[in-house]
């Protein structure tokens, strides 16, 4: 097999590396965006007196919380995701004993 395409094999590693790191300055970015709209758009509504900036930013803030949730709980390395790969295996081990 080409040590190229083995998981443990330092370009894989790398790619994995930049992969995950895109991911994190994606959602970086998706947050410096949402917090310099919201301030815009909260100065915007203060200056009529009203407070409608409010429900863009909840809405958005979901987006922003489901993204960040994608970004760090199926991280490979997260502990969530460790648990959840653990809890399978002794599933499927259990299922294969009977």
């Amino acid at each position: 097999m080409n040590r190229l395409f083995t998981q443990d094999s330092p370009a894989a590693q790398y790619q994995q590396a930049r992969r995950r790191a895109g991911k994190k300055l994606g959602w970086y970015l998706h947050a410096t965006v949402y917090v310099l709209v919201n301030l815009g758009l909260m100065a915007l509504a203060l200056s009529q007196g009203r407070h409608w900036a409010l429900y863009p930013a909840l809405g958005w803030g979901l987006g922003l919380l489901a993204h960040g949730l994608a970004v760090w709980l199926t991280s490979p390395n997260s502990p969530w995701w460790k648990r959840m790969v653990e809890r399978e295996l002794e599933q499927l081990q259990s299922t294969e004993k009977r």
